[in-house]
């Protein structure tokens, strides 16, 4: 039987899709013409305080969610239901979820956790109707976005669901601090702040899409500058959110979560799931049974 504790966060990242080469340049600001790696999508599951949250909900394949996921070439999808499963988790057990940004496969299953209320930057949403209203000449701009996922959204502020914030929210819920990283990613994006356990290197940050990948943050030592996302507002500004997030943590850049990146079995401990994908345990709090031993 599960343990229970007040104290801290676990954190896992479950895969729950993957494009099998996807070209770097995609990932990596300027990398044109260089290799393709595997990128993987993932739920973000955080269990502590008492309560059950999501950093995003990935996408939906089905509808225009698919037909964004087949243009960017993703495979092997599995839903909320079938991936949380595997850590014993059920998507009615989620009561929170804290969305980095309105893209496709970030805001596409909102309506698989009912009972969940959403947080989202009141900017994030705006702008992306903002630029729904636009002629076709400016479609590029909502390249990855699925407008059905807008109007989910506004059901959601309509049935009492959805919370917009406007810029950083220290102390959400205990522990964890959502800071706006706006016209970086997208227009309205941010990141989230979790105080996983009491010591410093316990301090993890779920970049969204302002890290795809440990190259964005010079490499998993840190060696190399920073170099912003391939697809953004403001590369610039995306730099300049790099170094602030890693100045939270301490300039430990394993302690920044890209969810895109492969390798973070490389990092932290793991295990392949049911469905050949990987279940990754960022931090195990006191009290919690691991999910990959």
């Amino acid at each position: 039987m599960q343990k229970v504790s007040t104290a801290g966060y676990s954190i896992w990242v479950l895969e729950y899709a993957q494009i099998n080469s996807y070209a770097d340049g995609g990932l990596i600001y300027g990398a044109h013409g260089a290799d393709s790696r595997r990128m993987p999508y993932g739920y973000v599951f955080l269990r502590g305080h008492g309560h059950n949250i999501m950093i995003d909900v990935g996408f939906n394949y089905r509808d225009y969610g698919k037909v964004l996921a087949d243009r960017y070439g993703a495979s092997d999808w599995h839903s909320p239901a079938t991936v949380l499963a595997q850590i014993g988790v059920h998507p009615d057990d989620i009561d929170t979820v804290l969305v980095t940004h309105a893209h496709f496969d970030h805001f596409g299953n909102t309506a698989a956790f009912p009972n969940a209320t959403f947080y989202l930057q009141e900017r994030e949403l705006t702008k992306w109707v903002w630029g729904l209203s636009l002629p076709p000449t400016h479609n590029f701009l909502t390249t990855a976005i699925d407008p059905d996922d807008i109007l989910r959204g506004l059901e959601l502020a309509r049935s009492g669901r959805l919370r917009l914030i406007t810029g950083d929210v220290p102390d959400v819920l205990p522990g964890i601090n959502l800071w706006a990283a706006h016209d970086t990613h997208t227009y309205g994006s941010m990141y989230v702040d979790v105080q996983a356990g009491p010591s410093e290197d316990e301090r993890f940050i779920l970049a969204g899409d302002n890290v795809y990948v440990y190259d964005n943050l010079g490499g998993i030592d840190g060696e190399h500058p920073y170099v912003p996302v391939g697809l953004g507002v403001d590369s610039h500004r995306g730099v300049l959110v790099i170094e602030e997030m890693m100045g939270l943590v301490g300039y430990r850049s394993r302690n920044i979560i890209p969810v895109h990146e492969y390798r973070l079995p490389d990092l932290f401990p793991s295990r392949t799931g049911c469905f050949g994908m990987n279940i990754i345990e960022i931090h195990l709090r006191t009290g919690d049974d691991s999910q990959v031993v």
